[in-house]
């Protein structure tokens, strides 16, 4: 049991580093060859924090876990805004001034509503995958054209996300990390799926659970990073935009995948209890980010931490479900 912790939380960080290190390469690389900083920051920089939740659904997927594979959408939807976004909130109040972010934002929950029209049936299949593969790609093509035209309006938005992007990389140490990247991020999602479920056996956890808690919560520590690093450098948009996008990249992408891998019945819960959670948390986001005072205060992240805390509390009161 010890060991099997140990190698989850090797699987972690290696997770999270490997991802990290295959948006580095990519973005430098993608500069290097011309790509405007507008599409970078759009595509690479907005997904790369969702490269470990692909990556771990896709596993979990193979392996005949796609209660797993959901549940690490629906959890890591759930932690990104209220753990992450309430931990930053109570370190500094968020203001949103991006009008690209207030766009966004009722894309998510439009996204969202996507999500439950899937789920209700308790079923994931492969044309449904691929229907939500299609709209990834059209909301891809939609931000990226909303985003042009607010280039010139010098959005704070595109403007954090130009910054972010690496400069002065040689196109052999981009490649370098891209390859790193690329071999690291399925070895390190492996390790993480087999051995959460060896902890969950052990606790008689069920596949939905451990995807909606400890994979849940490793797989969102890149958007933590990204949302705390953002938020101590004022960068509040690029902190509430990477929980936004990311949060849409989990449902349009990541819970694609095992519907194309691996079509399969669900657990009840998914629908019946988790994907209200998540569109209850997504609807307070949108009330608090677009209220008269266009920020998240210091009492509204310890609210969004709280109900946290008290989902988790609830889910490990009932492991087996």
């Amino acid at each position: 049991m010890l060991i099997a912790v140990a190698f989850l939380i090797v699987g972690l960080v290696l997770l999270v580093w490997s991802a990290d290190k295959l948006v580095y390469g990519s973005a430098a690389l993608a500069r290097n060859f011309g790509i405007s900083p507008l599409v970078i920051g759009m595509t690479i920089l907005a997904m790369g924090s969702s490269a470990p939740e692909m990556m771990v659904s896709a596993t979990a997927a193979l392996e005949g876990k796609t209660d797993t594979a959901v549940g690490n959408v629906l959890g890591s939807n759930i932690a990104n805004i209220a753990l992450i976004l309430g931990i930053t909130a109570l370190i500094k109040p968020l203001s949103i001034s991006s009008e690209v972010l207030r766009r966004e934002l009722p894309l998510m929950i439009g996204v969202t509503l996507v999500a439950g029209a899937i789920l209700w049936n308790d079923h994931l299949g492969f044309y449904e995958g691929v229907l939500l593969f299609v709209l990834f790609a059209a909301f891809i093509i939609a931000m990226i054209r909303i985003s042009r035209k607010e280039q010139n309006k010098n959005d704070l938005l595109l403007s954090e996300q130009e910054s972010e992007i690496p400069k002065g990389v040689s196109n052999g140490r981009a490649v370098l990390w891209v390859v790193v990247g690329l071999i690291l991020l399925p070895i390190a999602a492996d390790l993480l799926v087999k051995n959460a479920v060896v902890i969950a056996k052990y606790f008689g956890m069920s596949d939905l659970v451990i995807g909606l808690t400890i994979i849940a919560i490793g797989t969102s520590l890149p958007e933590l990073a990204a949302s705390l690093a953002g938020v101590l450098k004022g960068e509040d948009d690029m902190a509430v935009g990477n929980i936004i996008g990311s949060n849409v990249f989990n449902i349009l992408a990541v819970m694609g995948i095992p519907g194309i891998l691996n079509p399969s019945v669900l657990s009840e819960y998914a629908m019946g209890r988790d994907f209200w959670v998540m569109l209850g948390v997504s609807i307070l986001l949108v009330i608090m980010a677009l209220g008269k005072s266009r920020s998240i205060n210091r009492i509204e992240g310890l609210i969004l931490f709280l109900s946290f805390v008290v989902y988790q509390g609830y889910l490990f009161m009932n492991m087996a479900a």
